[in-house]
């Protein structure tokens, strides 16, 4: 049964970037956004510029098509590690890597991801191959002084790892921050921007708060995962990008921050981090 797209919140009173976002998706039976309509949403609720993400080829591309149309929205391509042992065993790994080379060097991209290792959906005979696109994903980062965006999912240590054996590059953010507060500081000593979803409205979600208190504040950022990680009180709807006032006031009531002040700092810390505006000083 469809339940409609949830009520907008109180809008925030200072922008804040949306540094993780999938307009080409939806995960119940209502269909996605428009990209004009998510926008629109978007911006009435303090959210006027995001960053969409592609996780293979064909929605890299798209990414990186919509960017060059919506001055309020810039691209981050990759294959996600759950695609990287597929297209190894096809034998089609390096040509897809060809590929996002050649997209890397369009003026709307502004991010390598998202890439990384995830060992919940890839058991042990998928992950050299999950490894070595994750290698080759921070040398596109590196090649093309793109921001790297991580995706991170049960295999921290290994994750540090690579990026220890490959050098990361000089901007890099663990998107959808999961760890705890001792892998938060050990992120952040080694240069990380951690970005925050809905997850950290979550009841469960105690060692992430943890983690985002002892964040400094010049290195948090705040994303959707949208449509998916839905903050509460809508946890299981489809998230969009207007529902991030509800994961920001839940931020500033855990770090006892002022909210206006936090949102100044995430605005700040996103254009830091992906080197930029996105060109709409009007806003």
């Amino acid at each position: 049964m469809k339940q409609g797209w949830p009520q907008a919140p109180e809008p925030l009173p200072h922008p804040v970037i949306d540094n993780h976002c999938h307009l080409d998706i939806s995960r119940t039976d209502e269909p996605a956004l428009s990209v004009s309509d998510a926008l629109a949403r978007s911006t009435v609720a303090g959210i006027p510029r995001i960053v969409q993400v592609g996780c293979d080829v064909a929605s890299s591309r798209w990414a990186v098509e919509v960017a060059s149309s919506y001055d309020q929205v810039v691209a981050a391509i990759a294959l996600h590690p759950n695609e990287a042992p597929a297209l190894a065993e096809r034998g089609e790994l390096d040509a897809a890597l060809a590929e996002l080379d050649s997209l890397a060097a369009t003026a709307r991209v502004r991010a390598i991801g998202e890439t990384g290792l995830d060992y919940f959906r890839t058991d042990e005979t998928g992950r050299a191959a999950q490894h070595e696109s994750f290698r080759r994903h921070i040398e596109l980062a590196k090649k093309h002084d793109l921001t790297l965006m991580i995706h991170d999912r049960d295999a921290h240590d290994d994750v540090l790892a690579v990026l220890e054996e490959v050098g990361a590059p000089p901007r890099w953010v663990m998107h959808c921050f999961s760890g705890d507060a001792d892998f938060a500081r050990r992120c952040l000593d080694r240069g990380a921007y951690l970005s925050f979803a809905g997850t950290v409205t979550f009841k469960n979600a105690e060692p992430l708060r943890e983690a985002l208190k002892i964040a400094p504040r010049d290195r948090i950022l705040v994303e959707t995962d949208a449509p998916f990680l839905t903050p509460v009180p809508h946890r299981g709807r489809n998230n969009a990008s207007y529902l991030i006032p509800l994961t920001v006031r839940s931020m500033a009531r855990t770090r006892g921050e002022d909210l206006g002040e936090l949102c100044a700092a995430i605005e700040e810390n996103t254009f830091a981090a992906y080197d930029g505006s996105w060109g709409l000083s009007e806003v």
